[in-house]
This record gives structure tokens, sequence and C-alpha cells, in this order.
């Protein structure tokens, strides 16, 4: 390792990827200082506790705090099973952040209100590099002032949820309805009275939607319906027998069978304009409408940004994420889920020592793997202790998701994960080697390949 360039590391956010950043940060000799809004670590994922992750106890584990909590007698869980949000914040991320390391160092109930460059504003450009961080923070106390050498934005994007208007602003009527729900809701469990026996409507097309479906089929006497913007719901089925991740490409296949059971009602698309009512009357842009006694809006995330306007961030203008990211990830161009490693070279923003990590480093763009999370952050915190050849080599092979924008693929071909590779605008070594030779790609990016194009296998 070469010399630490940062002493004091600021880590916003005590989910599991600011966490294993903390861990690699204790690692490389430096000092974590870690800010989160909630009362616990873990406070987001809490907020979803009942699910159970699609990837095994193996792939939600950060290798640097796996090494930590060992050294403590701690010991992994069964390696092989698919724990619960709950589940990985009790067994995992609380013993973690008790490490004689990071207690103490991990303050909860401290909400950042700004963050900016002690003395400096975003315009200034003299001693910027050299100049530490100031981040102002509400806490129990009242106001607290940190300062730091360098910045890790982990705070993720589960409190932002998007409206359930189809143009990016709330329909009309959404805002305060007693009937909605975001995100994923535990529709089996605690909140099971508010939905048994109801008409359920669940608005949505990702991993959330669908398993929120699942769970409302079994309930007796419920009435699923799924309002779909995209007018055929094959992509959000998944991939299958073809995904890598089994528990994953299963969900896709049991809500297939629900819906040919009838047992979920499927309105394709679907875009709503205006909520009407209680109960409410859910009407479509096209003039449908659905009558629905509750509705959970599972469309997704965008990230808080508010209090990054004094540090100079640069963003993709569709998906709000760093530019070099943003070929890897954009829903418009492939979608199969699976994004090649990457670290802080895709994610250095032009303020020095500031990098976005974990899900919010992925802006608008859906499906994001705990796993890749800590990859990001192990490069990026390489790279702030001065370890450039740490930072830039990629110790993550990610399973693959089995589907793709293109032809239809099958469980022998292969989509968009895999090894690392050098460009930054390719998904995957096939799109990379096809791009090298002058070609297009292999058609992972293109909205229309040809039916003869094979993605990525």
């Amino acid at each position: 390792m070469s010399k630490t360039q940062y002493k004091t590391v600021a880590i916003l956010g005590a989910g599991p990827v600011g966490l294993a950043a903390a861990a690699h940060v204790i690692e490389r000799g430096m000092v974590p200082l870690v800010l989160e809004q909630g009362p616990e670590v873990g406070h987001a994922m809490k907020q979803w506790g009942h699910v159970q992750l699609f990837s095994h106890w193996g792939l939600n584990v950060d290798a640097a705090a796996r090494r930590l909590l060992q050294a403590h007698g701690w010991q992994l869980p069964d390696e092989d099973g698919f724990p619960a949000g709950a589940e990985i914040v009790d067994r995992y991320l609380v013993p973690l952040s008790r490490l004689p390391g990071l207690e103490g160092r991990v303050h909860c109930n401290h909400r950042v209100i700004s963050l900016s460059r002690l003395g400096l504003d975003k315009v200034v450009d003299q001693d910027r590099a050299a100049t530490p961080f100031l981040i102002l923070v509400q806490s129990p106390d009242g106001e607290r002032r940190f300062i730091a050498d360098a910045v890790i934005d982990a705070t993720g994007t589960w409190f932002s949820p998007n409206p359930a208007g189809s143009g990016g602003l709330p329909a009309t009527g959404e805002l305060g309805h007693p009937a909605l729900r975001y995100g994923m809701p535990d529709v089996s469990g605690a909140e099971r009275a508010r939905y048994l026996g109801k008409r359920v409507a669940v608005l949505g097309g990702g991993h959330s939607a669908v398993g929120t479906l699942i769970e409302l089929a079994n309930l007796p006497d419920t009435t699923p319906i799924w309002l779909l913007r995209k007018n055929s719901p094959r992509r959000a089925l998944g991939g299958g027998a073809a995904d890598q991740l089994a528990e994953r490409g299963t969900l896709g296949m049991v809500l297939t069978r629900i819906i040919g059971d009838e047992r979920v009602k499927v309105q394709s698309g679907f875009h709503l304009a205006e909520i009407d009512g209680t109960p409410p009357i859910l009407r479509a842009e096209d003039g449908r409408q659905v009558l629905a006694d509750q509705l959970v809006v599972a469309t997704g995330f965008r990230p808080d940004l508010s209090f990054l306007r004094e540090v100079r961030v640069s963003l993709d203008a569709g998906l709000e994420c760093p530019p070099a990211l943003a070929p890897l990830i954009d829903p418009n161009l492939h979608s199969c889920g699976t994004v090649r490693p990457h670290g802080a070279a895709e994610l250095a923003h032009p303020e020095p020592g500031f990098y976005i990590a974990g899900m919010k480093s992925y802006g608008r763009a859906p499906t994001f793997l705990m796993a890749t999370g800590y990859e990001q952050v192990r490069s990026i915190v390489a790279q702030i202790a001065g370890d450039q050849a740490a930072a830039a080599r990629v110790e993550l092979v990610l399973p693959e998701t089995g589907i793709c924008n293109g032809p239809p693929v099958t469980a022998q071909a292969s989509c968009c994960g895999g090894a690392p590779i050098a460009r930054t605008d390719a998904c995957c070594a096939q799109d990379e080697a096809a791009k090298n030779a002058g070609g297009p790609g292999c058609g992972c990016n293109s909205p229309a390949p040809p039916e003869t194009v094979r993605c990525c296998g």
C-alpha cells in the first residue's frame, strides 16, 4: 500500500455499503466517521426487513467486514442460506458496528443537511483539493459540524421513492392519499389486515412489484391487480432458469404461473394520471379506470441530491448517476440487471475525495446488488488511501440474470455480468471484443438487435 493520502473518511449512511466502506477504511489504517440519519444502523433495510433476498449470505457480506468480524469471533451464517433484510441488520450490521474500530464512530440520528469544503463554496478553485470537507448535520443535540478529509455518500435511495405518476411527477390526488404505500410493504405480515380481502393494485415492473404480487396472491379473498407501464410483462418476469441467482429467477416463474391461474389481473400499458376518492379510482392517461382499495407504488427510487449543492458533482442528465457509469446501467440500452464490476474510476466526481457509492450511485437506474456496492467501496477506499493499483483492480464476478434487451435468451446464453473488462462503454466481455473490432457490440446495447444476435453469450 502506498502512503495514505487522507486520515478521516466520512461515510454518509450506515447501511451495508456504508459499513463495508468503514471496514475498508479501518483496514487501510484510516479513521471512519459514519453518519446515519436513522435511529439504528441498517435503518433503511429494516423498512423492508421482511423481504428475503435472492442473493445468499456469501454475496451479502463484504470481504473486509468479514475479516474484521471473524477476528473478533464472529461466524458467518449459513453461506448458502438466503437471509431476510432484518437478518442482515441483526446478524451482520449490528455486530459490525460494535467492533472496536467502529464503536463510538457510528453516529445515528445524524441527518446530513449540507456538505461543503471548509471555508470554500462551490465556485472557489484555489486550494480546493487540499481543503477538508465540512459536514453540517442535524442531531438530537441540535446542529453539529464535522470535518473530514474524504467523503463517501452511501445514503441510498429508499426514502426517495419515485411517484406513481408516469411522467416523473405525482399523479393528481397522489400526495398524502391514505390508500397508498411505497416500496414493498409487509402485506402478509405486519400489514396483513390492511390488504386481506381487498382489491390491491400494484404499480411497477421490478422485483419489488413481483414479490408483492406473489404475496398478495397468497392472501385469501384478495385480488391483486398488476398495473404495468410497459405493454408486455415479459421483461419484468425475468430470466427464469437462465438466471444464475436461482431465487431471483424463480420470482418471475412463480408470478407467470399465478397469472396463468388468473390469480393476478394484469393491466399493461397503464400510465397512471389520477387517483380519485377513497377507495380510489385509478385513472390512466388513456381513460381506463381501475377500482382498488389499496395501491402499492413500486416504481423505483431516485437519489436525494439536495445536500450536495456545494460540492462539485457530475451526473448523467437522465439517470443522475456518474457519467461513466451511465452506459452500463441505462435501461434504455439494456436491462439485464447485472452490471459489470466497477469502482473508483467510474464513480469519481470533479470534487477530489468525494464519491457516491451503493444504490445512490445508480441514480434512477434499477436493480442493484449489494456485492456491487462492496466492490465499489473497496476500490474507492483504495483510491482514497493512495493505492491506485488496488483501486484499478476488479475483484468481483457477478452472477448473470439471463435476460437483456434484445432477443429472448436461453439457459445457455450469457447476459451482461461475468468477468471484468476495460472499456467503460461495454457491458460484458463479448460486447467489449465486438466494439474493439469496430462493431456496434454484442447486441445488448442495441434497442433492436438482429434476431441472430444472442445477448452477451
